[in-house]
C-alpha cells in the first residue's frame, strides 16, 4: 500500500469495492473505524428533499450482515465499478474526504444453480460515494460513507450494501 495519503484513500476505496463485490462483509468492516457511519440517500424531486434509505453504524452493520442470509434475497451478484473523482487530504495528513462515482451492475442468474458466467448484466444502481477517512499508521480507515444514489427504484432483494 502506498504511503501517500491520496493513494492510501484510493486504495481503500477500491479494496472496499472488491470486498463488497465478494460479500466479504467482515473484511469491509475491518476497513472501517469503530465509529463508522453508513447511509444510502437520494434526492426526491417529487418532495424536493433528500430521502434516507438506510443509516447504520459499525455495530448495526455487523448485525445487519449477520441477518442477510436469512432474507429472501435475489442472489444475482453485484459488481461495483468505481472511479475516484477527488481526494482531499487535510494539511496534517490525518484525515481525508473523497468523492467517487460508482455504478453497480447485476448479473442476472438464469436459475438458482446457474454458474457465475451465465446470464445477462443489468445496470442496478448509479451514484456517488462521499467518504471520510482517518489516516494513521500508513492506512486510510473509513469513518463515514454516504452512498448518494441517483437510482430511486430499487428491485426486490436490494438490501445489499452499495
Amino acid at each position: 500500500m502506498s504511503t501517500n495519503g491520496t493513494e492510501m484513500v484510493k486504495d481503500a476505496i477500491y479494496q472496499a469495492c472488491l470486498n463488497l463485490d465478494e460479500k466479504k462483509w467482515d473484511d469491509w468492516l475491518n476497513q472501517c473505524d469503530d465509529k463508522f457511519q453508513y447511509s444510502v440517500t437520494a434526492f426526491s424531486p417529487e418532495i424536493g428533499k433528500d430521502m434516507k434509505y438506510l443509516g447504520l453504524n459499525h455495530n448495526e452493520l455487523k448485525e445487519y450482515f449477520g441477518l442477510l442470509p436469512k432474507h429472501n434475497t435475489d442472489h444475482s451478484p453485484l459488481r461495483r465499478h468505481a472511479t475516484v473523482y477527488s481526494v482531499d487530504v487535510d494539511d496534517n495528513g490525518k484525515t481525508a474526504e473523497a468523492v467517487t462515482s460508482f455504478l453497480i451492475t447485476q448479473e442476472m442468474f438464469d436459475g438458482v444453480n446457474a454458474p457465475l458466467d451465465t446470464g445477462e448484466n443489468h445496470l442496478f444502481v448509479v451514484g456517488k460515494y462521499h467518504d471520510k477517512f482517518n489516516i494513521d499508521n500508513g492506512q486510510a480507515v473509513f469513518t463515514k460513507r454516504e452512498a448518494r444514489i441517483h437510482t430511486r427504484r430499487l428491485d426486490k432483494g436490494s438490501h445489499w450494501v452499495f
